[in-house]
């Protein structure tokens, strides 16, 4: 399985790729927006975690570009930003979960 973390916040990034590791799993990651794009563009991902706060985009606009090409590949949400409206945008674009910081 390979995973495309989108995380601005480096300790948590550098986290989350740790962990899965750990478990097996082959892990890319970008730190903005820009950097996901070129990668979402170039290389195929089973699932990919992504932040909505980046600092030079909106993750939400991963998600979008991301389901044009690949609508298959499994996309979960981490973002601080709590509110229904924000989850059910982030759910109807394709993302398949919805996790809040911290967790």
């Amino acid at each position: 399985m390979k995973v495309l973390i989108i995380e601005d916040e480096d300790d948590l990034r550098n986290s989350i790729v740790e962990y899965l590791q750990q478990t097996g799993i082959v892990c890319e990651s970008a730190h903005n927006f820009k950097t996901a794009i070129e990668k979402i563009t170039m290389y195929e991902y089973d699932s990919i975690i992504v932040d909505i706060g980046l600092p030079d985009g909106d993750g939400l606009k991963v998600i979008e570009e991301l389901k044009q090409d690949k609508a298959e590949t499994g996309v979960i949400i981490v973002s601080a930003k709590n509110s229904l409206e924000d989850k059910l945008k982030g759910l109807n674009i394709g993302a398949d979960d919805y996790i809040t910081k911290p967790f």
